[in-house]
C-alpha cells in the first residue's frame, strides 16, 4: 500500500471547501497607515470604498457566496459580522462587481 494512502485527509480550507464555511471571527484588521496627503476629497471618498468593498467581496467569497447570490441584504450582513459599517448601495454594487471579476 502507497505512504499516501495512510495519510489523513486534511480538513478543508475555506478556499477548498464544497459548501460554505462560516466566518472566522473576530476579524483582525490590518495595522493602518496614512493615506497620502494633498488629493482631492473625491480620491480618498473613492479609496477607502474600494477598500471597503474588497474586504467584503473577500469574506462573501471565502463564506462561498456566489455572486448572483450577493444581495444588498446578505452584504451588509457580511459587514456586520466583520465589524465593517453597513456600506451604501454604490459600494454593494461595487462588491458584486469585485466577487465577478475574481473568477
Amino acid at each position: 500500500m502507497p505512504a499516501a494512502a495512510l495519510k489523513p485527509k486534511p480538513l478543508p480550507t475555506q478556499s477548498t471547501a464544497r459548501r460554505s464555511v462560516p466566518l472566522d471571527s473576530p476579524y483582525q484588521p490590518l495595522a493602518k497607515r496614512p493615506l497620502p496627503a494633498g488629493r482631492p476629497r473625491d480620491w480618498y471618498v473613492t479609496h477607502n470604498r474600494r477598500l471597503k468593498a474588497m474586504r467584503l467581496a473577500i469574506a462573501l467569497l471565502d463564506s462561498g457566496v456566489q455572486p448572483g447570490q450577493a444581495r444588498n441584504e446578505t452584504i451588509r450582513t457580511t459587514a456586520e459580522l466583520i465589524g465593517v459599517h453597513p456600506p451604501s448601495d454604490t459600494t454593494c454594487h461595487m462588491v458584486r462587481a469585485l466577487m465577478r471579476y475574481s473568477r
